[in-house]
């Protein structure tokens, strides 16, 4: 492809890019929502969102309306962002309509007849401890629940769909359904006008056998179970409704609202109430001695040692001298041959370049607060538009590195860069993704989604891959700074603690150390449904790690050379990577002892999208450690004399 023809590749990638940021504009756009505060005066249409249904221990979302629920005359589904599809959220409208600052009790929503196998499916999401999620003005509806030991007020995100229980005196289990909800919707008001914002929604759900007064005359029926007439309201969950198949489920609801003085800026800081900051703090003074201990030994190394060497190697005056060389030098005429399976390397490190800019890239832009809790799915969605955007660098960088190695076809190294990491990915992901269609859950993503995602892989990030390896590829190859011998050197049998297999393995436990226990809290979000917002101790964990990986390869591959065994190009790529497989065995270790998944299919997807975030890991650290030796080799050996 000539120079022109590539150019209007470049500019085809960039016109489908825009068109694709202008499709999603309407969804989610460059407007985030719930940065924009809605004003509502009194009376104003309160309309209540429903969203998935969630639980810790299958890890499949299900839509609100897969469950007899009370649906709306016609059920409208919300538009969703890209990142809210992927994480399987399903927004839709909901018969909970209220008015603002004017309270409602006992109001009948309508009336369920239950057939045998929607009592089957309530019972199965019962027995899973399924959650129901609504939103109100863009917040998620939560339940208070008070803390024995502190006596403080905890919120858990959404309200169980029923309980397991007997009645006094039986041994039989039974199930009752969550009928009647309390809402407690909190508003601030604004001193100089009557408008209000909202600031919180609340719920406290009851079990209640409803009695009908009379005769059933639709939502206008009088109860003799919840009447505000005769000031009988719902408190508690003594007469509860059992899920029974046949038998009518009768839904109600009251709504109250409480003036608060939490201004609309800070409603999410109940959401993200931390408790354990100081955890964090702890975390990122653990990971900081990891990182002065080396750095220390590193200092060592580059000012010490290596100054002495060079200045050793620099002052060797006679012939005989010469011939008594030791250690890195003797190795000056092999330490830039090419290794085996060159073309794999350079494809590698494209990746690992690309992986780091979107990580990069994206955690500015969260902690500058643009991606808030609050903006559902933009992490997801920008995460992925980054990394389409950031296959000009893999390109670059691949071929960058493919040419210093003599290489010749870049079409060829350019294609691999562009389809390994994404195609493994890929498979993976449509594989589970095929069994969690299986499960009939809303996480499966529509073939429409699928279709978008490959639009982005094929329409824009490939074009892009490939310009960037044009342009790497059209600039001079990086020249070593010492000349390689025709004949390669024997490498002298290594003592113990160098063999490859151990030094890789020992390389890899400090930077997961690094990272351990910040990715705890990532793991939490991920999967017990907790919201992650603390970008600022995530960046300081992320650079944290890209300076362990570089120095503790540096420091190995240091070590390395003065056994004479110049074979480091892809030692220096594994002793990083390997805190991936650490990643892996300490994901597994979180599974079985904080995680209560019982499903097969549940823990199959846990596992998969472990090993997937396992090999991420793997490329982006194994690429740190990679970039950070090749820099430390061509310093060393271009500081001395070589005749």
């Amino acid at each position: 492809m000539r120079a022109p023809a590539m150019l209007r590749c470049a500019a085809a990638a960039a016109a489908l890019a825009a068109l694709l940021l202008a499709a999603a504009a309407p969804a989610a756009g460059f407007y985030l929502p719930g940065v924009a505060p809605n004003d509502f005066a009194k009376g104003d249409q309160l309309q209540v969102k429903v969203n998935k249904l969630t639980s810790i221990k299958t890890q499949l979302p299900y839509t609100y309306y897969s469950l007899p629920f009370c649906k709306p005359a016609t059920i409208v589904d919300s538009a969703e962002n890209l990142g809210e599809v992927l994480r399987g959220d399903r927004i839709e409208n909901s018969p909970y309509v209220f008015q603002m600052r004017e309270p409602k009790m006992c109001q009948i929503v309508c009336k369920v007849t239950i057939t045998e196998k929607e009592a089957k499916e309530l019972k199965e999401k019962i027995e899973d401890e399924y959650r129901v999620n609504m939103i109100l003005d863009n917040l998620p509806l939560v339940v208070p629940v008070t803390r024995q030991d502190k006596n403080t007020v905890a919120y858990q995100g959404g309200y169980h769909v029923g309980v397991k229980g007997q009645y006094a005196g039986s041994k039989d289990e039974k199930y009752f359904i969550h009928n009647h909800l309390t809402f407690t919707v909190k508003y601030h008001k604004d001193d100089d006008s009557e408008l209000s914002r909202i600031v919180g929604f609340e719920v406290q759900p009851y079990s209640v056998k409803h009695q009908v007064d009379d005769k059933w005359n639709g939502v206008n029926t009088r109860l003799t179970t919840c009447d505000p007439h005769a000031n009988k309201f719902v408190t508690s969950s003594e007469t509860p409704q059992e899920v029974e198949a046949g038998k009518d489920i009768i839904f109600t609801y009251d709504v109250r609202f409480e003036d608060s003085e939490i201004k609309w800026a800070s409603r999410w800081d109940t959401y993200l109430l931390m408790t354990d900051d100081q955890i964090h703090w702890f975390s990122i003074v653990n990971s900081l001695m990891i990182v002065l201990f080396l750095s220390g030994m590193v200092a060592m190394i580059m000012l010490r040692t290596l100054y002495r060497d060079i200045s050793r190697y620099n002052q060797l005056e006679t012939q005989e001298e010469a011939q008594e060389e030791t250690g890195w030098k003797l190795v000056h005429g092999d330490v830039f041959r090419p290794p085996t399976n060159s073309d794999l390397l350079c494809v590698y490190v494209g990746t690992g370049v690309q992986f780091f800019g979107m990580l990069l890239v994206t955690m500015i832009f969260a902690v500058l607060g643009f991606l808030s809790p609050s903006n559902r799915g933009g992490l997801m969605t920008a995460m992925l538009l980054v990394w389409v955007l950031m296959g000009l660098l893999a390109g670059y960088s691949s071929s960058r590195l493919y040419k210093m190695f003599k290489g010749s076809e870049w079409k060829k190294i350019t294609l691999q860069t562009a389809f390994l990491f994404p195609g493994i990915a890929f498979v993976i992901f449509f594989i589970l993704n095929a069994l969690i269609w299986g499960e009939k859950s809303s996480g499966a993503v529509p073939f429409t989604t699928m279709f978008a995602l490959v639009l982005l892989w094929f329409g824009i990030s490939v074009p892009l891959v490939f310009v960037g390896s044009y342009l790497g590829f059209k600039k001079p190859a990086m020249e070593p700074p010492v000349k390689t011998n025709k004949i390669p050197r024997q490498i002298p049998e290594q003592a113990w603690y160098m063999n490859p297999i151990f030094t890789i393995l020992i390389g890899g436990i400090l930077p997961f150390g690094a990272v351990f226990i910040e990715l705890f809290f990532i793991l939490t979000s991920i999967w017990l449904h907790q919201f992650y917002y603390i970008f600022g101790f995530l960046f300081l964990v992320f650079v944290i790690l890209i300076i362990t990986c570089a120095e503790i390869t540096i420091v190995l591959c240091y070590f390395q050379l003065c056994s004479e065994d110049y074979m480091w190009w892809w030692r220096s790529y594994l002793t990083s990577g390997s805190s991936a497989l650490y990643l892996f065995l300490y994901a597994g270790f979180y599974f079985f002892t904080k995680l209560q998944i019982t499903k097969l299919v549940s823990g199959i997807l846990y596992f998969g999208y472990m090993l997937l975030a396992s090999y991420a890991f793997f490329v982006l650290t194994g690429t740190i450690g990679f970039c950070a030796c090749f820099w430390f080799t061509r310093l060393i050996y271009s500081s001395v004399k070589i005749d």
